[in-house]
């Protein structure tokens, strides 16, 4: 994308010049996606006052009730399901403060979302600082309008979903691998995983990716007949400097900060932080398949062998194995920020759980991918693409909206061929990016 130049002798259209000066100054970009945030705010205010449907997000909710208990002394833990490292409970504690006025203390309890909102301009900054390396600065912003522009993104960070600071974590740990910053890298990839326990599939591509050819220590050496190369002398070779810097650190962040929580809230943060998600069965707004089994299985107490022996224990399996191994042995070398976003998208598709707010876990990746991929040289293919996981999502919410608003039975066959419509689509979308991540040739 950028700034194309018209054939000579024709004048430049309105239209394309206006699009050109917007690009051209980050402040109109950044502007527009700070107001974008603010009339949604205020929208929200708007319509939780006035409307039963409410547009303030029951996580919110979760949150600020959590940041409430801890106001008071308490553990975060006091609300249930509070599922999250205490660190977030800290960072909302301004929403737990009144002051009697009514004014005042709605933009208090509203400050949790402005620090959300703000994250995704963070998130979009950082995306534009990547994405300039490889192409022009009015480019690289027109990309990371993408996201910063996405009206999904957008109305997600302000009803109080904290995905946002998710994505400033995880571009500003692509930014530092790719700047060779391993201190920092693995400082913010041991946060990151205390932080939402997801970001621990980056490792392995991470891990991959920094050979001694990508982090500037030698060329790379001539190919050899895998006979002539002994097991040993290949693992030597694996076992870099700035990889072991790199797992020592993040590890190492990771356990402190475990162990602060452990210390100060003791087993309770183990439990809802970590241990929960391994026998969670939430099936309500799930565009998983496993979304029925989830119910049927939320209906029966849960014990050991009945949680082993149901399907959607085993979910991880085919899971963990494309995200965390095929995807990263494949891809990671020939394009990192694009093997990322696989990851992410092939996790996400294959979660037991798979809720909207989790699309935008890939969708920070989103434009690192697109200035190269199929979908952009294919205008044809990418609007068959965007308008198949649309529709998609459109049939599983209106099979959702009849079962968890009207009570309507939905769940056989509507809500479950929906479902799997939805994961179909994205088995077709995440074939494409590995297909374009594949074809590429390995980093020099």
């Amino acid at each position: 994308m950028g700034s194309h130049s018209e054939p000579s002798g024709r004048a430049p259209s309105s239209a394309t010049s206006l699009f050109s000066s917007f690009f051209s100054r980050p402040i109109p970009l950044y502007l527009s996606a700070a107001l974008l945030r603010l009339v949604l705010l205020l929208y929200g205010l708007w319509q939780d006052a006035n409307s039963p449907v409410k547009y303030t997000d029951i996580d919110y909710l979760v949150f600020t009730d959590a940041a409430r208990f801890v106001s008071h002394g308490q553990g975060p833990y006091e609300r249930e399901t509070y599922r999250y490292t205490p660190i977030l409970a800290w960072l909302l504690l301004p929403t737990a403060h009144k002051t009697g006025h009514a004014l005042l203390d709605a933009a208090l309890f509203s400050s949790g979302k402005v620090l959300f909102a703000a994250a995704d301009l963070v998130a979009g900054r950082l995306i534009e600082r990547i994405l300039v390396k490889s192409m022009d600065a009015a480019a690289a912003r027109e990309f990371a309008a993408i996201w910063l522009l996405n009206p999904m993104v957008a109305t997600i960070s302000t009803r109080g979903s904290s995905e946002g600071l998710l994505g400033v974590l995880v571009m500003a740990l692509l930014s530092a691998v790719m700047a060779r910053r391993i201190t920092l890298a693995g400082l913010l990839l041991g946060f990151a995983v205390h932080f939402k326990i997801y970001p621990f599939i980056y490792a392995p591509a991470i891990v991959w990716w920094m050979d001694r050819e990508n982090m500037g220590n030698g060329r790379p050496e001539a190919k050899k007949p895998s006979a002539a190369v002994p097991l040993l002398s290949k693992l030597t070779s694996f076992i870099t400097p700035a990889r072991l810097q790199l797992a020592a650190i993040s590890l190492a962040t990771f356990l402190a900060l475990n162990m602060a929580m452990f210390t100060i809230y003791g087993p309770p943060f183990l439990q809802h932080t970590y241990l929960h998600h391994v026998t969670r069965i939430d099936h309500r707004h799930n565009f998983s398949p496993y979304n029925t089994q989830l119910y049927l299985a939320s209906a029966f107490p849960a014990t050991l062998f009945s949680s082993l022996s149901r399907i959607e224990s085993v979910a991880f399996l085919p899971q963990l194995a494309l995200s965390c191994v095929l995807i990263p042995l494949v891809l990671a070398k020939k394009d990192l920020p694009a093997a990322m976003l696989a990851q992410t998208f092939a996790f996400v598709t294959f979660n037991k759980v798979c809720t909207s707010q989790y699309f935008l876990w890939y969708m920070v990746l989103l434009p690192l991918y697109l200035p190269r991929s199929s979908f952009l040289g294919n205008k044809i293919l990418g609007t068959t693409a965007l308008a198949l996981w649309v529709a998609a999502q459109g049939l599983w919410l209106q099979q959702g909206y009849q079962l968890e608003f009207l009570g309507t039975s939905t769940f056989l066959p509507g809500l479950w061929l929906a479902s799997l419509g939805f994961f179909l689509v994205n088995c077709w979308i995440l074939g494409i990016i590995i297909g374009d991540v594949g074809r590429r040739q390995f980093a020099i």
